[in-house]
């Protein structure tokens, strides 16, 4: 069972916006912690943490294709909701990913959205088989 995974990010309160609407309103889970650099949710006993980078390590900006982490994978409740956050994410201008192969850019059996975060970390919606 996964304990924790912790992100650090280049703003902290444009990506509160995006993962607190994201985790909160449509995946179920629950704010956690705040503190002045950073913010948590928790779903079940796992939580993501969300930590204010220093200046001094925001030079080099996060790639997906860097060593670290690629993505992070969510499941939805039904195809239905995959929709309606595609469309949620459209209507606040997130970018999303692999639009011209949505919804089975995972494969023919994968029914799922992609898109980024603030700092463009690859975020993935997945609905049930």
């Amino acid at each position: 069972m996964l304990h924790h995974v912790e992100l650090y990010v280049s703003d902290l309160k444009r990506s509160a916006e995006f993962w607190g609407w994201l985790l909160e309103q449509q995946l179920g889970y629950e704010r956690y912690q705040q503190w002045a650099s950073g913010v948590s949710w928790k779903h079940g006993n796992t939580y993501l943490v969300f930590v204010q980078a220093e200046e001094r390590f925001l030079d080099v900006p996060y790639h997906r294709c860097r060593v670290g982490l690629n993505h992070l994978a969510f499941h939805a409740r039904s195809r239905e909701q995959v929709e309606s956050i595609r469309e949620e994410l459209r209507r606040r201008g997130v970018p999303l990913l692999y639009e011209d192969r949505h919804p089975h850019a995972g494969g023919p059996e994968h029914y799922a959205l992609f898109c980024e975060d603030p700092d463009r970390i690859k975020v993935e919606i997945v609905a049930p088989e």
